[in-house]
């Protein structure tokens, strides 16, 4: 068999879809792991062949207790090798599933949640069933792998793989499963939460800051500022206040809490709640007990971060969105106020445990 007749039989016999795009358009991969679930939107119009190869494996189980043999912390998480559900054959993982695909390449960049196939050196058309996600940006790999996918929910898992103990070759030291994969239409987008509701019936939510100085009863007041309540809702009912600290008093003028600096990392849905507003000054005077967002110079740089006056604060009349004011709970505020600090800081952590919106009857 001469070179060129090779060629030309590796390549008639590399991968080609026989599903159409429409088959393949509006699809997303549910990755089931040992460590919980992540979700990739797959990208036939980047990489056909490759999301088709996709697809065909999930429908047909191969990557299920396959492993997941090479981790980077911060870097990149491997897996989809066939020989990986074998766990006496830990010393071939990362060779089994290769040589299926041509590449297709494009200018999708390897950022955060890509999803890329995995070559062997030097060998273009060596891609099949391996794959990575980059678990940060990892620009020096655009234009170098085919990108079919990109992981829109549970990047925290991926993370979290990532950042598996792992021997110097970076396989991780105890076992990391894909359980299963399965292929599913794109879910239409959700409804924003509190983004229908009525003036009226966002006047009916109360929001509960349990403090470790005690509870807080916080009103709303959305023919004020509606932007801004249902963005408080909306993050407190997503948790993200939960485990943040009072980390500003200033006595006789208010204690502020909201930065997300103080507390653990956000989930990657709990992060793309979290965003500018456009300013809703009004005329409620900043007297003890209103509930205002803090902001930068910009006015309209508020984002998480609030505060509840305890003195004069008639300095930010129409200059700061008041959107609530305290219902119950002023002695815990007073007790936040009254903490020993360094400056403006408290010396001791003061928690914001949890926040809890309850609803009352129509008033």
């Amino acid at each position: 068999m001469t070179v060129a007749v090779l060629l030309t039989f590796l390549l008639q016999s590399l991968f080609v879809t026989p599903l159409q795009p429409a088959e393949m358009k509006g699809k997303q991969a549910v990755v089931n792991t040992t460590e919980g679930e992540f979700v990739i939107d797959l990208e036939p119009e980047a990489a056909p062949n490759h999301v088709g190869y996709f697809i065909k494996l999930a429908r047909e189980g191969a990557f299920d207790r396959t492993a997941f043999h090479r981790v980077i912390k911060l870097g990149i998480i491997q897996g989809g090798d066939p020989l990986s559900k074998n766990p006496a054959k830990v010393k071939a993982y990362g060779t089994g599933g290769l040589g299926k695909l041509k590449p297709e390449l494009s200018a999708e960049p390897a950022t955060r949640g890509a999803v890329a196939a995995v070559l062997q050196p030097g060998k273009a058309d060596s891609a099949g069933s391996q794959f990575f996600v980059c678990v940060t940006d990892q620009q020096a790999l655009t234009g170098k792998y085919t990108i079919f996918g990109r992981v829109s929910e549970g990047m925290e898992v991926v993370q979290r793989i990532s950042e598996a103990p792992a021997s110097p070759e970076g396989a991780p030291a105890a076992r990391i499963e894909i359980v299963s994969v399965t292929i599913r239409d794109t879910p239409p987008p959700a409804v924003v939460p509190f983004s229908t509701e009525s003036v009226e019936e966002l006047a009916q939510y109360q929001a509960v800051l349990e403090t470790s100085s005690g509870p807080i009863t916080i009103g709303f007041m959305p023919e004020k500022a509606p932007g801004h309540v249902r963005n408080f809702l909306r993050l407190a009912q997503a948790g993200v206040f939960d485990g943040m600290a009072f980390h500003r008093v200033v006595r006789g003028f208010a204690v502020q809490t909201g930065s997300i600096d103080s507390r653990p990392p956000l989930l990657e849905q709990q992060q793309k709640l979290v965003n500018t507003l456009q300013p809703e000054f009004n005329d409620t005077k900043h007297v003890p007990g209103i509930v205002s967002m803090a902001r930068g110079d910009d006015p309209a740089s508020a984002s998480t971060s609030f505060f509840i006056v305890t003195g004069d604060g008639s300095s930010l009349d129409g200059k700061y969105t008041a959107f609530g004011r305290v219902l119950d709970g002023m002695p815990a505020v007073q007790a936040i106020e009254s903490t020993p600090v360094n400056g403006e800081t408290p010396a001791t952590r003061i928690e914001l445990k949890s926040v809890r919106i309850t609803k009352g009857p129509k008033g």
